[in-house]
């Protein structure tokens, strides 16, 4: 671990759609069990928002060491079952489901819905707290009288019932730091971050808003929790400037800021387009993915890449320890980037939505979607070249990225579908299972929304 930022963290979300399928003949299911469920050991948890003739929504169960689908009847969790949730203990799956607004606690070990909430409105933000206990939800429509909307709900894992909320006007995003101490809210076309003491809530002053940020959209923290490392998205989110603002959490005062952007003479000014809409932290190093924006426009071209796609987004890397960029200009896909994880060998995946989609009209035409893979590596890893970004030819919005531990591959759900890319070549997975459907599951088909690994 580096000194000053090890152990950093950060929690967030999303959603999507699902259709028709039938069960397998054959999968990790034991029949002669006599326990409830599959009975598997590497698991992945898919989520269908769609039913479609005699086929329910659901949450359904692969085996994620072997991809095969197991022969088990879909977790019924809402009608439209879309983001999930790990807690920590990784003993419950938090599914929502958008139909209704319902919140549905899975237990991981008998596979089945143990209890339900129905939130006062829409969400896309969930965190844990770090002993499993609690989770919390922001609900950036729900009313509140005698002020604007905006909640974030507090809800007993335990007993799958609200204990509690506190207002925060159009909460959007939540990030939880490492002991459960303090939850930062982020709300609606703000310049400031809503602090919350989850010990306070219901007793005392719970909240707490300090000013001085861009639109910040998420945290991470280090690891004693004095420090949180606020990520402003700038104008891409209608603000101003994308960049890494410190919070002292000690005393809520400003820290140290870099702006997310080429540097210039002088390292706090830029010298090119800055953004920055979602991040991960892999030690002391932040990874930052975002489009560039300039009169309410996207602005990045996409030189040096050879594409039909008018704009690109960013990617840029930011030591924590020197509050400094190393690495920006980076082209990625365009559209709003909120989906990112770090697999195998050193390869990034970074998925958006609302990106510029390019289908071929014929063979061998350009196709794009909204992934781009990153390696992170100073070496070559399989065609891909060190620090050097690919495009898979694939159409869509990404909506879940599971890296599977102890294997080399990466389940992506991209337009509703499951892809398996293999890290070592950043191409989807020969599946002998399957040989004529590269990155496929047998009997897997559909419209999926988020995936999980609960075993891993």
């Amino acid at each position: 671990m580096l000194p000053g930022v090890p152990g950093l963290k950060r929690a967030l979300i999303l959603l999507f759609l699902v259709a028709s399928l039938t069960l397998p003949s054959c999968g990790g299911y034991n029949s002669n069990s006599t326990s409830p469920g599959t009975n598997l050991t590497n698991r992945a948890f898919f989520s269908e928002n769609v039913s479609a003739g005699t086929i329910g929504a659901g949450v359904y169960i692969v085996d994620a060491q072997n991809d095969v689908r197991a022969a088990i009847a879909p977790i019924s969790a809402g009608n439209t079952p879309g983001m999930m949730v790990l807690t920590p203990n990784r003993t419950q799956t938090l599914v929502f489901s958008a139909a209704g607004n319902q919140l549905t606690v899975i237990t991981n070990a008998t596979e089945s819905a143990t209890g339900q909430v129905t939130l006062p409105g829409f969400t896309e933000s969930l965190v844990v707290s770090p002993d499993s206990s609690t989770a919390y939800a922001a609900v950036p429509t729900a009313m509140v009288v005698g002020q604007s909307p905006g909640v974030v709900k507090v809800i007993s894992l335990r007993s799958a019932a609200f204990t509690g909320e506190v207002d925060v006007p159009a909460a959007r995003y939540l990030s939880i730091d490492n002991s459960g101490n303090r939850i930062l809210a982020f709300s609606d076309n703000a310049d400031s971050v809503a602090v919350i003491t989850p010990s306070n809530i219901g007793i005392g002053t719970a909240v707490t808003s300090v000013g001085g940020f861009d639109r910040p959209v998420a945290a991470f923290f280090s690891s004693d929790d004095t420090i949180a490392y606020v990520l402003n998205c700038g104008a891409e989110c209608g603000g101003t400037q994308a960049s890494i603002q410190q919070l002292n959490l000690t005393d809520n005062t400003l820290g140290k800021s870099v702006p997310v952007c080429a540097p210039g003479p002088n390292p706090q000014q830029c010298a090119g387009p800055a953004a920055g809409s979602v991040a991960l932290v892999n030690g002391s190093t932040m990874y930052v993915a975002g489009t560039p924006y300039s009169g309410g426009l996207p602005s990045q071209p996409c030189i040096p890449q050879t594409t039909a796609a008018p704009s690109c987004g960013l990617l840029t890397i930011v030591d924590l320890n020197s509050m400094t960029v190393t690495s920006s200009g980076t082209i990625i896909t365009d559209g709003y980037h909120n989906r990112m994880a770090l697999g195998a060998n050193g390869q990034l995946f970074i998925g958006a939505r609302t990106c510029t989609e390019i289908t071929a009209v014929n063979p061998g035409d350009e196709v794009r979607g909204c992934l781009s893979i990153y390696n992170t590596q100073n070496a070559k890893v399989g065609s891909i070249q060190p620090n050097a970004v690919t495009i898979p030819p694939a159409n869509g919005e990404v909506t879940g990225i599971q890296p599977i531990a102890k294997r080399t591959v990466v389940y992506v759900v991209q337009n509703g579908a499951l892809g398996i890319y293999d890290t070592t070549t950043d191409a989807l997975e020969h599946n002998a299972r399957d040989p004529n459907h590269p990155g496929q599951i047998f009997n897997l088909v559909g419209q999926f929304v988020d995936v999980k690994t609960p075993d891993f």
